[in-house]
């Protein structure tokens, strides 16, 4: 959720960044109007309520006035007179009471309704970053030269026909079991998926990430407080009897890790990883790479997550991509950087780079890591704060991916491909392999 004083402070910023996502404009104004009613709201009440205290005084006053003069024998005109300003201060009590109870409701509408509107909007994007939607991107930088296949005097084969040829994936029985867009990795094809994931493993502990261990059911409150729930809920799974999500990635339970949560970082950043199980419904991908496993329902991933303090979130945000980049490079595939455009980046992002790998058959580059700068977006949504100089502050969140499979083993196999249809392995995958090969028949 976006800085409701930045909105107010410099509502512009907040619709130039709409506009660069192709996102609604007209949301910026609308919630100014919503938080003047609010604190209109909240104002009338405070200023009620603190008339309800004075007037509890004074029908406490009159009452004991009224109790005296029985006391002492007054007058019966003078306890009449006394025991109808009581009456009165009581009615005016009640009536207030009532006033009170109807502004406090009101006032929590409309905060109720001020925050429906802000999470409508994205993050606020980084000065940089592309405009425009998912066929905009800036290509920062491209490593590695695509092989020649033509001139090692043969035509590649597709991931899928080469992992069926090594017998290390069976989609049938995958689609038997579930449904299509599932899979079974077989044999070395399995052993391939776990030594990716144990090398990422190793690189993100070399790099001082400290690993846990993550649930891949999530309550309804960390999915929206991670941005997960927005605007593409139809792609989340969902146990409708439990209210709760399977996760598309263990960023969300690593963003809900410290929800609620004073944290300290006087000692640098916290930088987190975690290996799970993945899924998302690919909800309107008909159509879209239904041959072998790029598009699935399930798969293994590797994430890294950071909180830091807002002014090192940049910085932080260069440090994942460099992660993902030599990751990239220990895998011996060519690739490239992006500069994802504002309309791709998803609401929590402000800015997000992607590195694409290249895929032989079809000739381009396909994702497989993202590193997002998500700000205070998050964190303020999950309320994860730092206490510093005395004050409470918001901290920063990002992410960045580094393994994913077996989309990874897509550009792997295509890329270290032989004519025999065996698959070399690279060097820094085979002590976790304990193999330099993938060949035929092999377990």
């Amino acid at each position: 959720m976006i800085d409701i004083k930045l909105l107010r402070d410099d509502p512009e910023a907040v619709r130039k960044s709409q506009q660069a996502r192709g996102e609604d404009v007209g949301l910026v104004d609308a919630i100014l109007d919503a938080d003047k009613h609010r604190r209109e709201a909240l104002a009338e009440f405070e200023q009620r309520r603190a008339e309800q205290k004075i007037t509890s005084k004074d029908v406490g006053a009159a009452m004991g006035r009224l109790q005296a003069a029985k006391k002492s024998g007054q007058s019966a005109q003078d306890v009449a007179r006394l025991e109808g300003e009581a009456n009165e201060a009581r009615r005016f009590a009640g009536d207030l009471s009532n006033r009170v109870k109807a502004l406090e409701a009101e006032a929590a509408e409309a905060d109720k309704q001020l925050n429906a509107l802000l999470r409508r909007v994205g993050n606020v994007i980084i000065d940089g970053v592309p405009v425009g939607g998912e066929d905009d991107y800036v290509v920062l930088e491209e490593h590695g030269t695509p092989r020649d296949f033509a001139a090692e005097g043969f035509a590649p084969k597709d991931h899928l026909e080469i992992l069926e040829g090594l017998g290390a994936v069976d989609m049938g029985r995958g689609v038997k079991v579930a449904e299509s867009r599932f899979y079974y990795l077989v044999g070395q094809g399995a052993r391939l998926e776990s030594a990716l994931m144990n090398l990422a493993l190793s690189q993100a502990y070399d790099n001082g990430f400290t690993q846990l261990a993550v649930p891949t059911l999530v309550n309804r409150p960390t999915m929206a407080g991670a941005g997960f729930i927005d605007a593409h809920e139809e792609e989340v799974y969902l146990l409708r009897d439990d209210d709760l999500f399977l996760t598309g990635t263990s960023e969300v339970a690593l963003a809900g890790f410290h929800t609620d949560e004073i944290i300290d970082l006087s000692g640098g950043p916290k930088r987190y990883c975690a290996q799970s199980t993945c899924y998302r419904r690919e909800a309107g991908s008909y159509g879209k790479d239904t041959r072998g496993v790029i598009r699935v329902h399930q798969f293994q991933k590797i994430e890294m997550f950071i909180y830091c303090r807002p002014e090192d979130a940049q910085a932080e945000h260069q440090r994942l991509l460099r992660h993902e980049r030599d990751m990239l490079d220990l895998m011996e595939i060519p690739y490239r950087v992006i500069d994802v455009a504002a309309g791709d980046l998803g609401g929590p992002a402000a800015r997000k780079y992607d590195c694409e790998g290249w895929v032989p058959t079809q000739g381009k580059y396909r994702e497989l890591t993202s590193t997002s700068n998500c700000t205070t977006y998050q964190a303020r949504r999950l309320a994860i704060r730092e206490k510093r100089d005395s004050r409470t502050e918001i901290v920063a969140t990002l992410n960045g991916t580094l393994a994913t499979s077996p989309r990874w083993l897509v550009a792997l196999v295509e890329n270290h491909q032989q004519a025999d249809g065996s698959v070399r392995i690279p060097a820094a995958l085979q002590p976790f392999m304990g193999a330099d090969v993938l060949v035929p028949g092999a377990r």
